[in-house]
C-alpha cells in the first residue's frame, strides 16, 4: 500500500516538475485548493511525446529505397538550376520567333507562286495573239506587256523579303548556338544537383532540336531566293524580247541569252574562223556575214529574220561572238561619204539595241566599221567568230 501511493506522488510530482512546477513548500491558495495535487490519471499524450522523444528509432533502410530516384532526386534552388530556367526562358522566345518566321516563309512562297502564275497569264495572252497574228504596237497586248512586268516588279519586292527572312534566321542561328554552349558550360557549374543534369540534357536535346529546324529554314530560304532570281533574271530577259515584238506586231520565242549549254567550250569550227573585211570577196579566210541588212528605205523590217538567224546559230555555237559592222559606200566626195558614215552608224546602233532586245549580251558584241565598193546605201553586216 505504501508503494502504490509512492508510485503515484511521484508521477504527479513528475508531471508537475514538466509543465515548469517549482519549489517544496506546501501552501493553500487563496481559493483553499490544495498546493499539491496527487492524481492517477495518464500524462497527456501530445505532452508525453515532448517529454519522451528520445532515443527514436531510425528508419530500416532498404537496397530498393537508395536504387529509387524518387528518393534520390532531390530539387534545389542552385545556380544550374537558375541558370535553367533563364535558358529555357529563351529558348521559349526563340521558338515563338521561329514560328513566325516559318509562318512568314510560307506566306512569301504563296506570294511567289501566284505572282508567277499571274505573269505567265499576261505573256501567255501576249503569245498565244503574236503567234496568231496581231498588229505593230497592238494597245490591247502593250497593257498586258505592262500587266507583266508589274509582276515581276511585285516578284522582285517578294526576293527583296526573302533575304530579309534570311537574315532574321541567320540571326536566330546566332542565337540558337549560344544557348547551345551555355547549356553545355552549365555542366561544369559548381553545386549542382542530379536532378539539374538531367534537365540540362533534356534542355541539351531541345536546343539541338531547335538548330535543326532553323537548319532546315535556311535551307528552304536559301532555295527560294536562288530559284527567285533565276526566275526574274530569265524572264526579264524575255520580257525585252516580247516587248520588241509587240512593238512590231511580230512573234519572237524566248530570250537570246536563255541557253542550257551556254558553259560549253567552244569548237574548232569557230575557234579557226578569222575576222571578216566586208571589203574583200567571200572565202574560207573572209565568210559571208550571217545577216546583211540594207537601208535601202525607211522601217527595214529586219527583226525576225536576225532574231531567227542568231537563234539557229546560237542552237549550234552556243559561245559564239559577233561583230556587227556598219558599212557604207566608198566615195570620193568627202561631204557624202561623211553624211552616210553618220548613217551607218546610227542604222548600226539600232540594230545594236534591238539585238539586245532580244537578251543577246552586249559583250558579245563587236562594233566597227567599214566602207566597200560594191554597196549601193547604208548597210550592216553580221559576222560570226
Amino acid at each position: 500500500m505504501r508503494t502504490r501511493f509512492t508510485n503515484k506522488l511521484f508521477v504527479t510530482l513528475t508531471s508537475l516538475a514538466a509543465i515548469g512546477f517549482s519549489g517544496s513548500v506546501a501552501y493553500s491558495a487563496p481559493d483553499n485548493r490544495p498546493s499539491l495535487i496527487i492524481t492517477n490519471k495518464p500524462i497527456p499524450t501530445e505532452l508525453k511525446d515532448k517529454v519522451y522523444s528520445s532515443p527514436s528509432t531510425a528508419p530500416n533502410i532498404q537496397a530498393q529505397d537508395l536504387l529509387s530516384s524518387q528518393k534520390i532526386l532531390i530539387q534545389g534552388n542552385t545556380i544550374a538550376s537558375q541558370t535553367i530556367n533563364d535558358i529555357q526562358g529563351d529558348l521559349e522566345q526563340l521558338q515563338v520567333e521561329l514560328t513566325d518566321i516559318s509562318g512568314r516563309l510560307t506566306g512569301l512562297e504563296a506570294t511567289g507562286q501566284r505572282i508567277a502564275a499571274d505573269y505567265y497569264a499576261h505573256v501567255g495572252t501576249i503569245s498565244t495573239q503574236l503567234q496568231s497574228g496581231s498588229t505593230p504596237g497592238n494597245p490591247r497586248l502593250v497593257k498586258k506587256l505592262s500587266e507583266a512586268q508589274n509582276a515581276l516588279d511585285v516578284l522582285s519586292e517578294n526576293l527583296a523579303n526573302l533575304n530579309s527572312t534570311a537574315v532574321e534566321v541567320s540571326n536566330k542561328a546566332s542565337i540558337a548556338t549560344y544557348l547551345l554552349k551555355e547549356t553545355r558550360a552549365a555542366y561544369k557549374l559548381h553545386g549542382s544537383l542530379e536532378i539539374d543534369h538531367i534537365k540540362l540534357a533534356e534542355l541539351e536535346d531541345r536546343v539541338n532540336n531547335t538548330i535543326v529546324i532553323i537548319d532546315r529554314l535556311q535551307n528552304n530560304v536559301s532555295d527560294d531566293i536562288t530559284r527567285t532570281t533565276a526566275y526574274l533574271s530569265s524572264e526579264q530577259n524575255n520580257m525585252r524580247t516580247l516587248s520588241l515584238a509587240v512593238t512590231n506586231g511580230d512573234f519572237y520565242n524566248k530570250s537570246l541569252s536563255n541557253r542550257p549549254f551556254s558553259n560549253i567550250a567552244e569548237t574548232a569550227t569557230l575557234d579557226k574562223a578569222s575576222y571578216s573585211t566586208p571589203t574583200e570577196a567571200p572565202s574560207v579566210s573572209n565568210p559571208r556575214p550571217l545577216v546583211k541588212i540594207k537601208f535601202d528605205k525607211d522601217n527595214v523590217d529586219y527583226q525576225q529574220p536576225v532574231y531567227t538567224a542568231l537563234n539557229e546559230t546560237l542552237n549550234q555555237y552556243p559561245n559564239a561572238r559577233f561583230e556587227l559592222v556598219a558599212v557604207q559606200p566608198l566615195s570620193t566626195n568627202a561631204a557624202f561619204e561623211a553624211i552616210e558614215s553618220t548613217r551607218a552608224r546610227r542604222n548600226a546602233e539600232n540594230v545594236l539595241r534591238s539585238l539586245i532586245q532580244m537578251g543577246l549580251q552586249q559583250e558579245r558584241l563587236d562594233l566597227s566599221t567599214a566602207q566597200s565598193e560594191n554597196a549601193v546605201t547604208n548597210e550592216v553586216h553580221i559576222y560570226v567568230r
